[in-house]
């Protein structure tokens, strides 16, 4: 079974992204932001990081430089889903090393079917 890592500071948003993913056969870790990531990843693996941009104490773009920095997680998906849309941030993620990114509200099928697309 693929595990996915769910980072959001929203409590609401973490759990409507953790109930699609697990009805989609998924396991899911969630962390409430950056920093929590990091610590909930010590020591494991996952199979995809599905992050927010706008959080308290680490960000959506320094939790990506901080897992790319991490030989572990050089090749992991990191997928940003965030209601940041400008080409600005976008390119910031990009060259942070994010590997998608997708914009809040989701659509729960979609968001399945990207998360099928780069689980390899």
């Amino acid at each position: 079974m693929h595990s996915i890592l769910a980072v959001d500071d929203s409590a609401s948003m973490r759990q409507m992204v953790a109930f699609t993913l697990k009805s989609s056969g998924y396991q899911v870790i969630e962390a409430v932001d950056g920093q929590d990531a990091i610590e909930k990843l010590d020591g494991r693996s996952v199979d995809l990081v599905l992050t927010d941009q706008n959080m308290p104490r680490m960000d959506g773009i320094s939790l990506v430089k901080k897992l790319r920095a991490t030989p572990q997680y050089t090749s992991t998906p990191i997928l940003i889903l965030t209601t940041e849309s400008s080409d600005q941030m976008k390119q910031a993620g990009k060259s942070a090393g994010a590997t998608g990114w997708l914009v809040k509200p989701f659509d729960p099928v979609k968001l399945v079917e990207v998360v099928k697309k780069v689980i390899r």
